[in-house]
């Protein structure tokens, strides 16, 4: 997919993946047009040699892989990985609030967000509800109300004049959206409403749950005097999720490879769901049900953990290491740890290297600075949980966890085509400096 095409994609994709369920969803309409057919956790697999197959868990992970045409179990994966959480303002299971006559959302934060962005934002919701049906069944459905719903007014400096200098900000009362004038909000019925807009002629009973996240409405945009950059919320880490689905959507099929898209990494990987949960060797086992089948496979397969990196901010060029400062549209970005918070080693570095070199494609590096504390990814846990040799690279961005974060408008589609490659490569593991 050429550059221009691809940035199109990727700003219509970022708009309908407000949710991680609308993320997985979207990327799971994607991969049913492209050929591949759905499997279920629960049933016996049938797979043939050169077709594509995806599932999901939760609704908000997905695996999708090719099973390769001419290659066995110790040609090993060439796997990728990303998450489809962002940080942002979930709604609480009883949120109606009233105040001073205005309609209030009591919300809370989820992940690392960055809370001063999120003032004076045009917010919507989106996310999951589960309902019983008018015949009694319990259901679920996605919603997503796509109009400005909610705003999170900032307080005037002439209430606060030290706001400029020092104004902190408590989760608790401060990050309050206000929805309306009148009171008696009742979230339940609104769902309900929303459901029946979204769905007509499903029958609604009782709206029983939901897990609500606020976003903004803005649009993704390509901004900059040459269009040099995007601008948009959830880059960390739908710029992953669409960069790994365009590589296995795009991939040949003659090798074997598989996308993972885990949730909850922004809160510890640790569910069902995440990627310290057993969804990815769940699919790895069934697809290698003989215990040396399966070693042979992990031995011979690389994962590539996808994340985006911190570009060098200029106006804080100092919180960079002065060797490590990844620029926008430098390039896919290497992140190294030697504490292993970062999963990458010289081997699978080297192999990266290799692929971006036989392309043309420019390599920056991270590492944090040595008095900062350094992040992490889902690679040292995939690493961690079946074994597996574990790169972690991504796209530098800006504004990383902010409502809305900026990267660079090539470094996209530079990533996807090095995730392409990879997955039509015939070794992943075991090439030679010559055959780079």
């Amino acid at each position: 997919m050429e550059l221009e095409h691809y940035n199109e994609s990727f700003l219509e994709f970022l708009g309908q993946a407000t949710s991680p369920f609308h993320a997985v969803r979207a990327m799971g309409q994607q991969l049913a047009d492209a050929g591949f057919t759905r499997l279920r956790e629960g049933q016996e697999w049938s797979t043939v040699a050169g077709q594509g197959y995806f599932l999901t868990r939760n609704d908000s992970a997905i695996i999708a892989f090719r099973h390769g045409a001419s290659t066995g179990p110790e040609s090993g994966l060439r796997m990728a990985g990303a998450h489809t959480d962002s940080p942002c303002l979930m709604v609480k299971p009883n949120p109606e609030k009233s105040c001073e006559g205005y309609r209030q959302l009591g919300v809370e934060v989820y992940g690392a967000a960055l809370l001063n962005p999120w003032f004076d934002r045009d917010l919507s919701l989106a996310g999951r509800v589960s309902y019983i049906d008018n015949g009694g069944a319990l259901c679920k459905q996605l919603v997503d109300f796509r109009r400005p719903l909610a705003v999170i007014p900032s307080l005037a400096i002439h209430l606060d004049r030290k706001a400029n200098e020092s104004r902190g900000i408590n989760a608790q009362t401060d990050i309050v959206p206000v929805l309306g004038n009148a009171d008696g909000l009742d979230i339940r019925e609104l769902l309900a409403r929303q459901l029946l807009a979204e769905y007509p002629g499903i029958g609604i009973g009782e709206v029983l749950d939901y897990e609500l996240c606020c976003y903004d409405t803005q649009p993704a945009r390509q901004i900059g005097l040459e269009g040099e950059f995007i601008a948009a919320a959830r880059l960390d880490n739908l710029l992953s999720c669409y960069a790994g689905l365009r590589a296995i959507i795009d991939s040949d099929g003659e090798y074997s490879s598989l996308l993972v898209c885990n949730d909850h990494e922004e809160v510890g990987s640790q569910s069902a769901a995440g990627a310290q949960g057993p969804f990815l060797q769940s699919v790895l086992r069934q697809l290698c049900p003989e215990m040396w089948q399966y070693n042979a496979m992990i031995e011979a397969s690389c994962m590539i953990s996808v994340d985006n990196a911190h570009a060098v901010h200029p106006n804080f060029a100092g919180r960079h290491d002065d060797k490590h400062g990844p620029r926008l549209n430098g390039g896919p970005v290497i992140k190294s740890n030697a504490n292993q918070r970062y999963a990458s080693s010289s081997e699978t570095a080297a192999l990266f290297r290799g692929l971006c070199r036989d392309l043309g494609i420019p390599v920056q590096t991270y590492v944090v600075r040595s008095d900062m504390a350094c992040g992490s990814t889902i690679g040292p846990l995939t690493a961690t949980e079946i074994g597996v040799r574990t790169l972690d690279v991504g796209a530098p961005q800006l504004a990383m966890h902010s409502i809305r974060e900026l990267t660079g408008s090539i470094d996209p589609w530079r990533l996807a085509t090095v995730l392409r490659v990879f997955m039509n490569r015939a070794q992943p593991l075991r090439a030679k400096a010559e055959d780079w």
